[in-house]
Order: C-alpha cells, then sequence, then structure tokens
C-alpha cells in the first residue's frame, strides 16, 4: 500500500551515515540523491533495495516530533544484524531483537533510535 516515506532529519550527513550501516544488513543502501537545483539547496536521498522507498531531507532544526518506521527483514538473522550494526551506527537500543506475540505468534522485531529519536524497527514475520 505504501510506495514510499519520507522523514525530515536535523543533520543529514550524521543520519546518512547511520542509515548506511543500519540498512546494509537489510540489503538496502542509498540509491538516489536527488540534485540539489530540485530541492532549492536540501540534500534528499532515498534509500532502498531494488529502487527507492525511504527518503531523508534535511531539515534546518531537529524535528518536533518523532516517526516510527518499519523496514522488512527476509528473516531473523537479519533482524539481529540491523539491531546490531544500528548499534554500532550510534543508535540508541529501544527493544532488542526478539518475539513480539502479541502481535502475532511469528513477529520478530528489534527497535532503535536513530539520531534524532526516530524509532526504527526492523522485523520479519516469517517462522524460524
Amino acid at each position: 500500500m505504501i510506495d514510499h516515506l519520507g522523514i525530515t532529519v536535523s543533520d543529514f550527513d550524521a543520519s546518512k551515515t547511520f542509515y548506511d550501516k543500519a540498512m546494509a544488513p537489510l540489503g538496502a543502501s542509498l540509491l538516489y540523491m536527488v540534485p540539489q537545483e530540485y530541492t532549492g539547496g536540501a540534500k534528499v536521498g532515498g534509500y532502498g533495495r531494488d529502487r527507492p522507498v525511504f527518503w531523508l531531507s534535511d531539515g534546518t532544526e531537529k524535528p518536533r516530533s518523532t516517526q516510527h518506521v518499519a523496514f522488512t527483514a527476509r528473516s531473523r538473522a537479519e533482524v539481529d544484524a540491523f539491531y546490531q550494526a544500528a548499534l554500532a551506527a550510534g543508535g540508541k537500543d529501544n527493544g532488542g531483537p526478539g518475539l513480539r506475540p502479541h502481535y502475532h505468534p511469528n513477529y520478530y522485531g528489534a527497535f532503535v533510535f536513530d539520531p534524532d529519536g526516530n524509532n526504527v524497527e526492523a522485523v520479519c514475520h516469517d517462522p524460524e
């Protein structure tokens, strides 16, 4: 249902460093930077596996509210690797890898806060 999604970040370069590392275990990377002549000078980049689906936009100040974004992992091992990579990139723990059976029996996710405090998750819905 969702084709793509974007968030505003207070420090594009710091967020890019975080997401470059956190997305790698999920098989995703920065795929496109919008030329700045189309953005009024702001840095705007899109991450994905095959096409950009998650966009970062440079803001001038820390966002006033935070967002929750969940990325699909293809395995529980990818969830684990995402969590470790995100912490190593400076993310803050918001719930380590594990089952969340209150959502459904195979919901396996991990949560971290990104540099702006957004709640970023990797989740696998498949049985082990």
